[in-house]
C-alpha cells in the first residue's frame, strides 16, 4: 500500500493541476476572470508540490515528466491565453484590425508549448532555467484581472489592446528568449548557495504584503533581474 502511495501521489498532484487549469478555462469563457485567475493560482501551488513529492518520495518516472508538462499546457499554457482573449475582448478595438486582435491571446498557448517542449529535451535546464517558466508568465497574465479589479485607475492602461499585444509579444519571447534564469527549488538551506532565492523570496512577501496582486509583474521584473546578475557573479568566480 505505502509504495503504491509513493508511486502514485506525485501523479495525482499532477493531476490535480490539471484540473485546476480546465476548470479555470470554464470560468475564463464564461467571463469570470478572477476566479480563472484563481485557478491559475491554485495550479501553481499543485504544480510546485508534485516536484517537490517527487524529491521527497524519491518517485520518478517518464509518465510523470509528461503528465507534468501536459498538465502545464492546460493550466500555464492555454488558461492565460483565455484570460488575455477575454481582456482582449473587453479592450476598445485598434481600428480597421481590433476585432482580429483578441486572437493574438493564444500565441502565449503557442509560446508555451515551445517552452516546455524545450524544457524536456534541454540538458542544460538541470539547475537552471533558460527562458521564462511557464507558470511565472501564467501568474502575470493571472494578476491583470485583479490589478484592473483593485486599481481602476490603471484598468484604462491595461485595458487596452495597444497594452494587452505588448504583454502578449514581450512573454511570448521572454518565454523562448536564451536567458538564463535561476530555479526557485531549494536544494538545500545554505544561505550563501541560495542567497538570490532567499533576496527574491523577502522582497517578494513585502511587495505582495503591501501591493497584493499588482506586485506580481514587478516581482517577474525583479526575478530575472536577479537572475542576470547571479548569472554574472558566477561566471566572475570562475576563472578565465
Amino acid at each position: 500500500m505505502r509504495k503504491r502511495v509513493k508511486k502514485h501521489l506525485p501523479n495525482a498532484i499532477t493531476c490535480a493541476n490539471l484540473f485546476s487549469g480546465c476548470v479555470g478555462i470554464v470560468f475564463a469563457f464564461s467571463d469570470n476572470l478572477i476566479f480563472a485567475a484563481y485557478c491559475i493560482f491554485l495550479a501553481a501551488i499543485f504544480d510546485f508540490f508534485d516536484g517537490f513529492a517527487s524529491r521527497v518520495l524519491q518517485s520518478f518516472s517518464g509518465i510523470g515528466k509528461d503528465l507534468d508538462s501536459l498538465a502545464d499546457m492546460v493550466s500555464f499554457g492555454f488558461l492565460p491565453s483565455a484570460i488575455l482573449y477575454e481582456l482582449l475582448l473587453k479592450s476598445p478595438a485598434i481600428p480597421s484590425i481590433g476585432n482580429y486582435i483578441p486572437f493574438l491571446a493564444f500565441a502565449i498557448a503557442v509560446f508555451s508549448a515551445l517552452r516546455l517542449a524545450k524544457f524536456n529535451t534541454d540538458t542544460r535546464q538541470a539547475e537552471i532555467f533558460i527562458g521564462l517558466p511557464t507558470p511565472a508568465n501564467a501568474i502575470l497574465i493571472a494578476s491583470l484581472p485583479f490589478i484592473t479589479d483593485q486599481y481602476p485607475l490603471f484598468s484604462h492602461y491595461i485595458l487596452n489592446q495597444y497594452t494587452l499585444v505588448a504583454i502578449d509579444v514581450v512573454m511570448c519571447a521572454l518565454l523562448v528568449a536564451e536567458l538564463p534564469l535561476m530555479s526557485l527549488k531549494f536544494k538545500n538551506l545554505d544561505s550563501r548557495r541560495n542567497l538570490y532565492r532567499y533576496i527574491l523570496l523577502l522582497i517578494s512577501a513585502i511587495l505582495i504584503l503591501f501591493f497584493k496582486f499588482a506586485a506580481v509583474p514587478v516581482v517577474i521584473f525583479i526575478y530575472i533581474t536577479l537572475s542576470i546578475i547571479q548569472l554574472k557573479f558566477d561566471n566572475d568566480k570562475v576563472p578565465g
